[in-house]
C-alpha cells in the first residue's frame, strides 16, 4: 500500500469517527431543545433538525480528514527535503 492509500485510508477513518461523535453530541441538544424551547418547536421542523444534526456530522468529517492529510502532507514534504540537503 503507498503512502497516498494509507493517508487516505487514515483521513476517512478520522473523518468518520470525528462525524459519529460530533452528530450524536450535536443530536442531543438539537432534539431536547426543540421539545423545551417554545421557539423551536414551533419553528424547527424534523427536516431542519436533521439539517442541523448532518451539519455539524459534515464539518467535523471534513475537518478531521483535512488535518490528517496536511499533517501527511507536511510531514512528506519536509522528509524530501531533509533528504535532498
Amino acid at each position: 500500500m503507498s503512502t497516498s492509500e494509507s493517508t487516505v485510508r487514515e483521513a476517512v477513518y478520522s473523518g468518520i469517527k470525528t462525524a459519529t461523535i460530533s452528530g450524536a453530541i450535536a443530536a442531543v441538544p438539537t432534539l431536547v431543545g426543540c421539545r423545551v424551547i417554545p421557539w423551536a418547536k414551533h419553528n424547527l421542523n424534523h427536516t431542519a433538525q436533521a439539517l442541523i444534526i448532518s451539519a455539524a456530522s459534515v464539518a467535523g468529517f471534513f475537518i478531521a480528514a483535512d488535518k490528517i492529510v496536511l499533517r501527511n502532507a507536511r510531514g512528506n514534504t519536509i522528509g524530501k527535503y531533509h533528504k535532498s540537503e
